[in-house]
């Protein structure tokens, strides 16, 4: 079975794409420092536990494991923290990859799939999203990962790397058989949230706006199953070691669901009202954002197994209702 390291692969995305490599016949290796991924989500690999800025450690994994690839999803995510400290983002999400490419060019490592985000467009000119729009990002952390797409792309150019930058919309979900499943401290999205206010561990939900230019005055979204971003990894990964070109690919439905749909489709699956507290729009939260996936598709053959919001919801509560209510 071929080895890939999975750094960052004790987060969110990163667990399920775990489960997702050996269900394709790879051996995933997770290398996390744990400051915000789970040893319990550490469950189809071995944990090698090291920070992403860590040269050395890095290569000292590298030399013991010798994987094929490298899945890139360390990196810090809350963007309000890093307009409050954008140091730190640059850091860790910045810094921390220009390490991990120096030292798997020094391993003669080729191959990279690396986690990136809708944020790099920051204000889209027009909808849906494709890759022909420009760059640019509104805040720390959407540039921080516009600037490792750049880095990559020039670390390529000067030293033949095949390389993926996959741009996720929402995502959302959790795995169906239940092992793996989203959980922030502090939790930031829409799903978890609303569920987190049903089942009385919030007081209530905030509801940022209710006079945007769409269908309900609230925010639209491109919500995506975390397990169908594990399984473009996957595809990604293959595509590139069966010799494909590098690209940048958005990932995503290609359908938006507005603010207000999200918490229907939650009472709906709960039996249970949100409470909700109204607040004026965000700063910076444009109207709609939904994606373009046609590129993933073709140049994959990625394509969403979930694409009801009710069937991603529903895979939410039942991972995290047993963890939260005990009757």
């Amino acid at each position: 079975m071929p080895t890939v390291l999975v750094a960052g692969g004790a987060g969110y995305i990163g667990s399920h794409t775990c489960k997702a490599l050996t269900a394709a016949g790879f051996t995933p290796v997770v290398y996390d420092n744990l400051s915000s991924g789970h040893r319990w989500a550490v469950r189809w690999g071995p944990l090698e536990i090291g920070d992403i800025r860590d040269e050395a450690r890095l290569t000292e994994v590298l030399l013991r494991y010798r994987p094929a690839a490298v899945l890139h999803f360390a990196a810090l995510i809350a963007v309000g923290e890093s307009v409050i400290a954008p140091g730190k983002y640059y850091q860790t999400n910045v810094a921390g990859s220009i390490a991990l490419l120096n030292t798997m060019r020094a391993q003669g490592i080729d191959t990279l799939v690396f986690s990136s985000t809708a944020a790099v467009y920051g204000v889209p000119l027009c909808q849906p999203i494709d890759e022909t729009q420009p760059r640019a990002p509104v805040n720390p952390y959407g540039w921080s990962k516009a600037m490792v797409e750049q880095i990559i792309a020039d670390h390529a150019t000067a030293h033949n790397l095949r390389w993926a930058a996959l741009r996720y919309f929402n995502a959302c979900g959790a795995d169906p058989d239940g092992e793996s499943g989203e959980e922030h401290d502090p939790e930031l999205h829409l799903i978890p949230r609303a569920l987190m206010a049903v089942a009385g561990r919030l007081p209530h939900l905030d509801l940022f706006g209710t006079d945007y230019p769409t269908p309900d005055g609230t925010c639209v979204r491109d919500y995506i199953h975390v397990s169908d971003l594990a399984a473009a990894h996957v595809a990604a990964l293959r595509y590139l070691l069966s010799g494909g070109v590098s690209v940048a690919a958005n990932l995503g439905v290609g359908r938006g669901f507005s603010v207000r749909e999200v918490i229907a489709a939650v009472e709906a699956v709960t039996g249970r009202p949100v409470p909700l507290k109204y607040g004026p729009r965000r700063e910076g939260d444009p109207a709609e954002l939904v994606a373009d996936p046609a590129l993933a598709m073709r140049t994959f053959g990625f394509k969403p197994r979930f694409t009801e919001l009710s069937e991603m919801v529903a895979t939410a509560w039942n991972w995290h209702r047993p963890h939260w209510i005990s009757s």
